[in-house]
Order: C-alpha cells, then structure tokens, then sequence
C-alpha cells in the first residue's frame, strides 16, 4: 500500500507524530476566534451597509439608497471582512485534509464561528436600523393613490432586525451541540476499543499487510490489515479492518496497538497509535 501519510507530510517538511492531531485541533480552536470577530464585523456592517437599504425600499421609500458615503463605507468594510473571514475558514476547513481526525472537524468549528459571529453582529446592529416612515401601510402613491396595509411579508421584513440574530443564534446553538456531541462519541472511541470489555489486553502489534477494501467509512478509507502481535499463546497474525483519514493511510512495517481479549484471541481490535511513540 503506496504511504500517502508519510509522503505527505515528508513533502510539507512536518513530523510524523502522533502529537499533531492534538496541535491541529488546537490550531482550529485558535482560528475560530479571529473568524468568529471577523464575522461579527461581517454581520455588523452587511446587516447596517445593505440589508437596511433594501428593508428601507421593501417598506416605504423607493430612494433608500441614496444614503450618502455611509453607506458606502460600511459596503466597503463589509467587502474586507468578508475576504478576511473567508480566508481563515478556508485554513479551518484545510485541517481536515492534513490531520487524522474525526472527519470535518475544520468544517464543524468554522460553521459554528460563522454563525456565532453573524448572530453577534447583527444584535449589536439591530437598534440601528433606519426606522420606516409609517409602520402597517405604505405612503400614500405620487398619483393621490390611497395608502395600502402591508402584507405579512412586509411584517417579516419590518422585524428583520431582531429575526436575523435569532436565526444565527439557533445555529449557531445547534452547530454547538453538533459538535459537542461528536467530540463525546470520538472520545469514547479513543477511551475504550468497540467490541471489547475493559478487560481486555493491549498489546503492541505491526502491520504485515495492508490492502484497500475500496470502501468508506464517514468519509475516511477503510482498508483490511494483517497484523502480527504476541499473544496469551504465543506469536499471532490477526485480520482487522481499519478506518483512517487519507492522509494518515497504514502502512507495513507501522506499530500498532492490539486490543484483544485473553481469553480469546480471535476477538480483537486494531487501532492506530495516538499517544504512544512507534
């Protein structure tokens, strides 16, 4: 089996080491915030610079543009923020490529950044916004024509301001819990191997072959490896499946830690070393 995690991080100059999941998650913890406040701004200035003018002209005033260089000037710091954000969402997503995690760490982290930003940006704008010239009708027609009563789309659009923060909030809410409650399944996946009682061995083993089942598991290869290890009995070779991110693919000759029960051999699980030098 061709080492696509060992060639890729020889490529990039970067040890081979257990220690670098731990490092990258950190890494996206740490961007979240300057992404988090980058979105703010994004949500503060789109929220005040554009959303405004066009709630302005849905109600009441067909010039709502014609604010002055204020608007202008929000555009503006609404285009940066935008570019700026985007960046560092696009360094959070990057990790998923480069670390052996749980799949879409980065994409999680950076979904929950987006919109606990966009939901704090546009609360602190809502007592902003340009309050229409009548509330429940629109002016009267240039032509004499008589005032109409809106309707319940122009309702939705009047609260707009206090709407948008909620709905990023409950995102932002539900993203959270996403997260939380992957990051609770990936640990008891690393404290106790699946299909054993906490009674069973762990052993170092090596990996004598590896082939591709040319199938996958939430997202990451799953690949069927030989693996010798010394059990109750003896020198043994077991058959496991294994399921890594692409990046960190087994290879022959990798140490490997074996779970396996003492008093039965065959039941065993394989797993790749994580806080254990090879």
């Amino acid at each position: 089996m061709f080492p696509y995690g060992k060639l890729w991080w020889a490529v990039l100059g970067l040890p081979d080491e257990p220690g670098r999941e731990r490092e990258a998650r950190r890494k996206v913890w740490l961007l979240s915030v300057p992404a988090a406040l980058s979105w703010a701004v994004v949500g503060w200035s789109g929220a005040l610079g554009i959303l405004d003018g066009l709630r302005s002209m849905s109600l009441n005033r067909s010039g709502a543009w014609e604010q002055g260089p204020s608007a202008i000037s929000l555009i503006v710091v609404f285009s940066v923020f935008v570019t700026i954000a985007s960046a560092l969402g696009f360094a959070m997503r990057w990790t998923d490529w480069s670390a052996p995690w749980w799949p879409g760490t980065g994409v999680g982290v950076g979904g929950f950044a987006t919109c606990l930003g966009l939901a704090i940006g546009t609360a602190l704008a809502a007592s902003s916004w340009t309050a229409p010239e009548a509330v429940g009708e629109r002016l009267p027609f240039a032509d004499g024509g008589p005032a109409q009563p809106w309707t319940f789309v122009d309702w939705v659009v009047y609260y707009e301001p206090y709407l948008l923060p909620g709905v990023f909030a409950e995102l932002a809410v539900v993203t959270g819990a996403l997260l939380a409650h992957q990051a609770r399944k990936g640990a008891k996946r690393q404290d106790a191997p699946p299909d054993l009682d906490q009674g069973s061995w762990r052993v170092t083993g090596r990996i004598e072959h590896v082939e591709f089942t040319h199938d996958w598991g939430m997202g990451n290869p799953r690949f069927r490896v030989h693996v010798s290890y010394q059990g109750t009995s003896g020198p043994r070779t077991a058959v496991a499946t294994m399921v890594t991110s692409m990046f960190a693919a087994p290879v022959v000759g990798a140490a490997v830690d074996v779970f396996y029960d003492p008093d039965d051999d065959e039941a065993i699980v394989v797993r790749a070393r994580t806080g254990r030098p090879t």
